[in-house]
Protein backbone atom coordinates (compact mmCIF):
# COMPACT_ATOMS: atom_id res chain seq x y z
CA UNK A 1 0.00 0.00 0.00
CA UNK A 2 1.54 3.30 -1.03
CA UNK A 3 0.85 6.94 -0.31
CA UNK A 4 0.91 9.46 -3.18
CA UNK A 5 2.28 12.89 -2.18
CA UNK A 6 6.02 12.70 -1.57
CA UNK A 7 6.01 8.97 -2.29
CA UNK A 8 4.90 8.31 -5.89
CA UNK A 9 4.36 11.96 -6.78
CA UNK A 10 6.02 15.28 -6.02
CA UNK A 11 4.36 17.30 -3.27
CA UNK A 12 4.97 20.30 -5.53
CA UNK A 13 2.66 18.89 -8.21
CA UNK A 14 -0.25 18.74 -5.82
CA UNK A 15 0.35 22.13 -4.23
CA UNK A 16 1.60 24.04 -7.27
CA UNK A 17 -0.59 22.54 -10.01
CA UNK A 18 -3.65 20.71 -8.69
CA UNK A 19 -4.65 22.95 -5.79
CA UNK A 20 -4.36 26.24 -7.74
CA UNK A 21 -6.26 24.70 -10.68
CA UNK A 22 -9.09 23.63 -8.38
CA UNK A 23 -9.17 27.01 -6.63
CA UNK A 24 -9.43 28.79 -9.97
CA UNK A 25 -12.02 26.51 -11.57
CA UNK A 26 -14.15 25.41 -8.62
CA UNK A 27 -16.34 28.54 -8.30
CA UNK A 28 -17.60 28.41 -11.89
CA UNK A 29 -17.83 24.61 -11.74
CA UNK A 30 -20.23 24.86 -8.79
CA UNK A 31 -22.25 27.71 -10.30
CA UNK A 32 -22.72 25.75 -13.52
CA UNK A 33 -23.46 22.32 -12.01
CA UNK A 34 -24.92 22.88 -8.55
CA UNK A 35 -28.28 21.37 -9.57
CA UNK A 36 -26.80 18.03 -10.61
CA UNK A 37 -27.64 15.39 -7.97
CA UNK A 38 -24.02 14.42 -7.30
CA UNK A 39 -22.89 18.03 -6.89
CA UNK A 40 -25.94 18.97 -4.82
CA UNK A 41 -25.25 16.06 -2.47
CA UNK A 42 -21.63 17.08 -2.01
CA UNK A 43 -22.66 20.67 -1.29
CA UNK A 44 -25.02 19.37 1.41
CA UNK A 45 -22.05 17.53 2.90
CA UNK A 46 -20.08 20.79 2.88
CA UNK A 47 -22.92 22.53 4.74
CA UNK A 48 -22.94 19.76 7.33
CA UNK A 49 -19.17 19.74 7.87
CA UNK A 50 -19.01 23.54 8.00
CA UNK A 51 -21.87 23.63 10.50
CA UNK A 52 -23.76 26.05 8.24
CA UNK A 53 -26.97 24.27 7.15
CA UNK A 54 -28.39 27.44 5.58
CA UNK A 55 -25.29 28.45 3.62
CA UNK A 56 -26.06 29.59 0.09
CA UNK A 57 -24.01 28.75 -3.01
CA UNK A 58 -21.62 31.68 -2.74
CA UNK A 59 -20.96 31.01 0.94
CA UNK A 60 -20.22 27.37 0.13
CA UNK A 61 -17.75 28.46 -2.53
CA UNK A 62 -16.05 30.68 0.03
CA UNK A 63 -15.85 27.81 2.53
CA UNK A 64 -14.40 25.46 -0.07
CA UNK A 65 -11.74 27.96 -1.11
CA UNK A 66 -10.80 28.41 2.55
CA UNK A 67 -10.52 24.64 2.92
CA UNK A 68 -8.30 24.43 -0.17
CA UNK A 69 -6.02 27.15 1.23
CA UNK A 70 -5.58 25.26 4.50
CA UNK A 71 -5.41 21.81 2.82
CA UNK A 72 -8.41 20.59 4.82
CA UNK A 73 -8.84 16.82 4.58
CA UNK A 74 -12.60 17.11 4.02
CA UNK A 75 -14.17 14.31 2.00
CA UNK A 76 -16.69 16.50 0.05
CA UNK A 77 -13.91 18.96 -0.85
CA UNK A 78 -11.72 16.13 -2.12
CA UNK A 79 -14.61 14.76 -4.18
CA UNK A 80 -15.35 18.17 -5.75
CA UNK A 81 -11.66 18.76 -6.45
CA UNK A 82 -11.53 15.38 -8.15
CA UNK A 83 -14.38 16.33 -10.47
CA UNK A 84 -12.68 19.62 -11.39
CA UNK A 85 -9.37 17.85 -11.97
CA UNK A 86 -11.14 15.32 -14.20
CA UNK A 87 -11.95 18.15 -16.60
CA UNK A 88 -8.35 19.35 -16.44
CA UNK A 89 -6.86 15.95 -17.17
CA UNK A 90 -9.31 15.24 -19.98
CA UNK A 91 -8.74 18.69 -21.51
CA UNK A 92 -4.98 18.11 -21.46
CA UNK A 93 -4.38 21.07 -19.14
CA UNK A 94 -1.85 18.92 -17.23
CA UNK A 95 -0.76 15.32 -16.69
CA UNK A 96 -0.28 13.53 -13.39
CA UNK A 97 3.26 13.80 -12.10
CA UNK A 98 4.97 10.59 -11.02
CA UNK A 99 8.64 10.19 -10.17
CA UNK A 100 10.73 8.54 -12.88
CA UNK A 101 11.13 5.38 -10.79
CA UNK A 102 7.40 5.01 -9.99
CA UNK A 103 6.16 3.22 -13.11
CA UNK A 104 9.15 0.83 -13.32
CA UNK A 105 8.71 0.00 -9.63
CA UNK A 106 4.99 -0.65 -10.04
CA UNK A 107 5.73 -3.03 -12.92
CA UNK A 108 8.56 -4.74 -11.05
CA UNK A 109 6.42 -5.31 -7.99
CA UNK A 110 3.60 -6.76 -10.07
CA UNK A 111 6.03 -9.09 -11.84
CA UNK A 112 7.19 -10.34 -8.45
CA UNK A 113 3.61 -11.15 -7.44
CA UNK A 114 2.92 -8.18 -5.17
CA UNK A 115 -0.57 -6.65 -5.19
CA UNK A 116 -0.49 -2.85 -5.21
CA UNK A 117 -2.98 -0.50 -3.52
CA UNK A 118 -3.03 3.28 -3.12
CA UNK A 119 -4.06 5.15 0.04
CA UNK A 120 -4.28 8.93 -0.13
CA UNK A 121 -6.26 11.75 1.43
CA UNK A 122 -7.27 12.69 -2.12
CA UNK A 123 -10.47 11.04 -3.30
CA UNK A 124 -10.39 7.69 -5.08
CA UNK A 125 -11.52 9.47 -8.26
CA UNK A 126 -8.63 11.93 -7.99
CA UNK A 127 -6.18 9.07 -7.47
CA UNK A 128 -7.49 7.21 -10.53
CA UNK A 129 -7.23 10.36 -12.62
CA UNK A 130 -3.63 11.01 -11.61
CA UNK A 131 -2.48 7.47 -12.38
CA UNK A 132 -4.70 7.18 -15.44
CA UNK A 133 -3.25 10.37 -16.98
CA UNK A 134 0.26 10.16 -15.56
CA UNK A 135 3.48 11.38 -17.14
CA UNK A 136 4.29 7.69 -17.66
CA UNK A 137 0.96 6.82 -19.25
CA UNK A 138 -1.97 4.87 -17.83
CA UNK A 139 -0.75 3.06 -14.71
CA UNK A 140 -4.18 1.93 -13.52
CA UNK A 141 -3.80 -1.66 -14.82
CA UNK A 142 -0.96 -2.08 -12.30
CA UNK A 143 -3.08 -1.00 -9.32
CA UNK A 144 -5.50 -3.37 -7.62
CA UNK A 145 -7.44 -0.82 -5.59
CA UNK A 146 -7.63 2.59 -3.96
CA UNK A 147 -8.44 3.93 -0.50
CA UNK A 148 -9.22 7.48 0.63
CA UNK A 149 -10.56 9.14 3.78
CA UNK A 150 -13.75 7.11 3.49
CA UNK A 151 -11.83 4.41 5.41
CA UNK A 152 -10.57 6.98 7.93
CA UNK A 153 -7.82 9.54 8.26
CA UNK A 154 -4.26 8.59 7.51
CA UNK A 155 -2.89 9.26 10.99
CA UNK A 156 -5.36 6.91 12.71
CA UNK A 157 -4.50 3.24 13.24
CA UNK A 158 -8.10 2.12 12.69
CA UNK A 159 -7.85 3.30 9.06
CA UNK A 160 -5.11 0.78 8.40
CA UNK A 161 -7.00 -1.98 10.17
CA UNK A 162 -9.94 -1.27 7.86
CA UNK A 163 -7.66 -1.38 4.82
CA UNK A 164 -6.21 -4.74 5.87
CA UNK A 165 -9.73 -6.08 6.40
CA UNK A 166 -10.88 -4.86 2.98
CA UNK A 167 -7.79 -6.25 1.26
CA UNK A 168 -8.37 -9.55 3.03
CA UNK A 169 -4.84 -9.95 4.36
CA UNK A 170 -3.39 -9.84 7.87
CA UNK A 171 -1.83 -6.46 8.58
CA UNK A 172 1.60 -8.05 9.06
CA UNK A 173 1.51 -9.17 5.41
CA UNK A 174 1.11 -5.58 4.17
CA UNK A 175 3.91 -3.06 3.58
CA UNK A 176 2.91 0.61 3.80
CA UNK A 177 5.04 3.22 2.00
CA UNK A 178 4.83 6.91 2.91
CA UNK A 179 6.97 9.97 3.50
CA UNK A 180 4.99 11.04 6.60
CA UNK A 181 6.13 9.70 9.97
CA UNK A 182 2.73 10.04 11.64
CA UNK A 183 1.07 7.97 8.91
CA UNK A 184 3.71 5.28 9.25
CA UNK A 185 3.28 5.30 13.03
CA UNK A 186 -0.45 4.69 12.60
CA UNK A 187 0.12 1.87 10.10
CA UNK A 188 2.68 0.26 12.41
CA UNK A 189 0.25 0.49 15.32
CA UNK A 190 -2.21 -1.47 13.18
CA UNK A 191 0.43 -4.16 12.64
CA UNK A 192 1.62 -3.27 9.13
CA UNK A 193 5.23 -3.26 8.05
CA UNK A 194 6.43 0.23 7.11
CA UNK A 195 9.00 1.98 4.95
CA UNK A 196 9.57 5.72 4.93
CA UNK A 197 10.39 7.48 1.63
CA UNK A 198 12.85 10.36 1.97
CA UNK A 199 12.74 11.87 -1.51
CA UNK A 200 12.31 15.63 -1.36
CA UNK A 201 13.45 16.66 2.09
CA UNK A 202 15.68 15.33 4.87
CA UNK A 203 13.73 13.06 7.20
CA UNK A 204 14.43 12.86 10.91
CA UNK A 205 15.60 9.49 12.11
CA UNK A 206 12.80 7.42 13.55
CA UNK A 207 11.58 3.89 14.04
CA UNK A 208 10.84 3.22 10.35
CA UNK A 209 13.29 1.91 7.75
CA UNK A 210 14.23 4.57 5.19
CA UNK A 211 14.49 4.50 1.39
CA UNK A 212 15.54 7.38 -0.85
CA UNK A 213 13.40 6.16 -3.74
CA UNK A 214 11.64 3.07 -5.06
CA UNK A 215 14.87 1.50 -6.33
CA UNK A 216 15.67 0.85 -2.66
CA UNK A 217 12.32 -0.82 -1.95
CA UNK A 218 12.60 -4.60 -1.79
CA UNK A 219 9.38 -6.54 -2.36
Amino acid sequence: VTDIEGTTTSIGFVHNVLFPYAAKRLPDFIREREDEPEIAGLLEDVRAQAGEPQADRERLIQVLLEWIAEDRKATPLKALQGLVWKDGYENGDFTGHVYADTAPAFRRWRERGAVLYIYSSGSVKAQQLLFGHSDAGDLRPLIAGYFDTAVGHKREADSYRTIAEQIGQPAKAILFLSDVTEELDAAASAGMRTLQLARDEPVRAGSHPLARDFTEVTI
